[in-house]
């Protein structure tokens, strides 16, 4: 369904020009006009203006698609739409507005982004677009008359939405800066909702230095760009007050962190572990192979303390130098073995994870089987196998391409060898402490991590949620180990505070103003927001009350500009 009016905004700013009639002018117009009583009673039969519309009050779903940085953006933009007065629905049907936050990274991802975009249409819902896909390709004809809000925007969802709302199309796709130096992006201390409450996802950085020849994010995310270390570890202390229990560091390439700023992830790392409680923990996000090689030794270190999981996500993506070189990945095989060697040796037990592509272009059997006998050698337990897909605008979708049969073959074949081994089956009878965070799939067990971020399915008990149990193995998997918690072991209570329910917002909730700064009508109204601090929470409706007041209120106020006009 296309927006109300049909040109494209790039900013709320926009909306009103030097072009338009100033009140003085509407003023003087009146007088060539002559009323009609029958036209009068025609305009009382019509929609409301699209102004009247208060915004605030209605239902907005949320779907996001891809990493972890994606849902971290997702979690922020939910908790402030629902800090300003919208309720959240997990039903789709029911929702006003649909918020789709979408990533760029494989094909299928795309292509079920914009079937919802179809679909939301079909039924008549208005459309807020967001994520990495927007960000890269804004002019998408799919997009077209959309709002969209950028990937360093997300601070401004709330205008978006209720712009939207109100019919207009709005675009918000600038980036950051601060005396000209690009920043990571929106703050950290923005309202959240917590997809699991328990869990706190934090953004150190936002882009990366590579520019990978077959990657779309890069166009969306850009150059590097990190966030302090103060306000990374104020967000974490913040966190673990609101009840978290495990915090995951996420970027695009955790490695490169610090790099643009002057500093580096081992010193991050650290002052995190400094305020991480007993019992919590730690996860590190996907860092490249160049990034980790001048930091090994303390890598090695952070990752044998008790409070950080013994995990790391490091993409070889091949086994061929000649693939990589293609790829432009910037280190070599040897590179990858270095690390893994080294880290296996001074982090006895780490788990290792990795990414496949299979058939990017020019890629020969030779060195596709280069790449399977790694995978034999190193048996790793968590592999992420992606068949290539050229991405639209990326180098390697103008190179030759592996057909599509030969694609699908060899990654039907790593599959194959993959679960061929079962890397849990030793551990049986093992004595393991977990940290249960999650519940399983199937609803029938509750999900812990071992040390060394391994999978230990445990009986369901609400009093082990956010708990640090001591488990017996009595059961393997694939992808999973099954504990028995052991009888007079003790329980570890990481939070110092109960975690927030599900759907609660966390952080500082500010409650803004239905005319936000430099709003349409400029008036005396826009801009005001008041900090509610901690020590009080206000429910849903206490916040939709406030909301509804603030928007008639800015509602009557422009009306009365307009008669004084």
């Amino acid at each position: 369904m296309q927006a109300a009016c049909d040109s494209v905004l790039d900013d709320i700013e926009d909306m009103v020009s030097a072009q338009d009639p100033k009140p003085h002018d509407r003023q003087f117009a009146r007088k060539s006009i002559v009323p009609r009583a029958n036209k009068r009673r025609q305009q009382q039969t019509e929609d409301p203006q699209a102004d009247s519309v208060i915004p605030g009050t209605q239902k907005i779903w949320m779907r996001t698609w891809g990493c972890s940085h994606n849902n971290s953006d997702g979690e922020y933009m939910a908790g402030q739409l629902a800090a300003y007065g919208y309720k959240m629905t997990e039903n789709p049907s029911e929702a006003d507005l649909w918020l789709l936050n979408s990533c760029t990274v494989k094909n299928p991802a795309e292509d079920h982004f914009r079937n919802s975009i179809k679909k939301a249409q079909e039924q008549d819902k208005k459309v807020v677009v967001a994520g990495c896909v927007p960000q890269a390709q804004p002019r998408m004809e799919y997009l077209k008359g959309l709002s969209i809000i950028g990937v360093q925007q997300i601070d401004r969802v709330v205008e978006v939405v209720d712009e939207t709302i109100k019919g207009h199309s709005v675009r918000l796709l600038g980036q950051k800066k601060d005396n000209g130096k690009r920043l990571g992006g929106a703050r950290l201390d923005l309202p959240k909702i917590r997809k699991n409450p328990l869990i706190e996802i934090i953004s150190i950085n936002t882009g990366c230095l590579n520019a990978c020849t077959y990657c779309k994010t890069k166009h969306a995310r850009g150059d590097l760009a990190s966030y302090p270390a103060e306000e990374l570890v104020e967000r974490a202390r913040q966190s673990f007050l609101e009840g978290v229990c495990e915090i995951w560091l996420t970027s695009e390439d955790t490695g490169a962190y610090g790099r643009d700023i002057g500093t580096d992830l081992p010193t991050l790392l650290w002052k995190l572990v400094e305020v991480i409680p007993e019992g919590a923990m730690l996860r590190l996000g996907m860092t490249n192979p160049p990034y980790i090689l001048e930091h090994l030794e303390e890598m090695a270190k952070i990752l044998n303390h008790p409070r950080v999981y013994a995990f790391l996500h490091v993409p070889v993506q091949s086994a061929s130098d000649s693939v990589l070189m293609d790829m432009k990945r910037e280190y070599c095989v040897a590179d990858f073995r270095r690390v893994v060697e080294f880290l296996k040796e001074k982090v006895p037990g780490i788990t290792i994870a990795t990414d496949i592509i299979c058939g990017f272009p020019g890629e020969t059997d030779e060195d596709f089987w280069e790449t399977m006998k790694l995978v034999e050698e190193y048996k790793f337990p968590s592999l992420f196998i992606n068949q290539f897909y050229p991405r639209p605008g990326t180098p390697a979708a103008k190179m030759e391409q592996v057909p599509a049969q030969v694609k699908k073959q060899r990654t039907k074949e790593l599959s194959q060898l993959f679960h061929s081994y079962n890397p849990y089956d030793h551990k049986v009878g093992e004595r393991q402490h977990v940290l249960v965070t999650e519940e399983s799939f199937d609803a029938q067990y509750n999900v812990a991590h071992n040390k060394f971020y391994e999978q230990v399915l445990v009986p369901k008990k609400p009093e082990f949620k956010g708990k640090m149990i001591e488990v017996d193995i009595y059961e393997t998997g694939k992808h999973f180990m099954k504990g028995q918690p052991v009888g007079d072991a003790n329980v570890f209570t990481p939070s110092i505070a109960k975690p927030l329910e599900k759907g609660e917002v966390s952080g500082l909730i500010y409650e803004f103003s239905t005319v936000h700064q430099n709003g349409i009508n400029g008036n005396a109204a826009s801009s005001s927001a008041v900090l509610l601090q901690q020590s009080w929470r206000p429910d849903g409706v206490t916040l939709k009350v406030i909301s509804v007041g603030l928007a008639l209120l800015a509602v009557i106020v422009a009306y009365a500009m307009e008669k004084l006009g």
